[in-house]
């Protein structure tokens, strides 16, 4: 998987790879991580890309991360009840 930019962002570490054929963006914060698949004949540019990792996105997403955390920490007290 080759890196090709970060994306600076107060809240998330968001990088974009390329590897076999498609751009891999992804989206971390704390020990979670999102990770979204394009196929580079879906996009005509990076820029195009970029403008994909809307507000709406990156809300969403800390939505996802919340649920996350939440199965996360339900599935770590179920391991310490067994």
């Amino acid at each position: 998987m080759r890196w090709i930019k970060d994306i600076p962002h107060e809240r998330y570490k968001i990088q974009i790879h390329n590897y076999n054929g498609k751009y891999i963006v992804k989206i971390e914060l704390g020990q979670f991580e999102q990770v979204y698949k394009i196929s580079e004949m879906d996009v005509v540019s990076l820029d195009e890309l970029e403008i994909m990792i809307s507000k709406d996105l990156l809300s969403n997403a800390l939505k996802r991360f919340v649920d996350m955390r939440s199965d996360w920490e339900t599935s770590f007290k179920k391991k310490n009840s067994l």
